[in-house]
């Protein structure tokens, strides 16, 4: 297991969120949440892991989360997997630019179920596994998998 995927995301814990838009508490608590929607949805590991890591940028800056967090995560995971939690907050900060951009791509189609997911991770009372187990189950026993070359580069404007 990753020592740094597992640092960044423990960092999280304790992380207070506006409660407005989070009633479920910490960022660590709604990622996961976010994660296990997205795991009992898609069987695709790319989109668990956006699910999973696109929060860790709040450990060190909420506003500049997604940018933050992208950058941490560079040279950690899979490209695909890193533009996604750069780019998860496109459809709420700018709708119809993101669905232009991308229109008929397989990226818009995973920014809209990432933010799906993101928005039905708010439930104060779910049960959400550890952040152990969930990177046990996002890399299956590999350590290589989701490594940074798997993918090679990303292009978000390919269908």
């Amino acid at each position: 297991m990753n020592d740094e995927l597992v640092s960044l995301l423990h960092a999280l814990d304790g992380v207070r969120q506006s409660p407005k838009y989070h009633p479920e508490g910490d960022a660590l608590f709604h990622s996961l949440q976010v994660f296990e929607l997205a795991t009992s949805a898609t069987s695709d590991r790319v989109l668990w892991a956006a699910a999973l890591f696109h929060d860790v940028g709040k450990a060190v800056d909420g506003p500049l989360h997604d940018e933050i967090g992208a950058d941490l995560l560079e040279g950690l995971v899979c490209d695909r997997a890193v533009w996604l939690v750069r780019h998860h907050l496109d459809l709420l900060r700018e709708p119809r630019l993101t669905r232009r951009r991308y229109h008929g791509t397989r990226a818009l189609r995973e920014l809209e179920q990432l933010r799906r997911w993101d928005l039905g991770g708010r439930d104060p009372r779910a049960r959400v596994m550890t952040v152990e187990d969930a990177l046990e189950l996002l890399f299956a026993g590999d350590p290589t998998a989701l490594a940074a070359d798997d993918e090679g580069s990303f292009d978000p404007l390919s269908s």
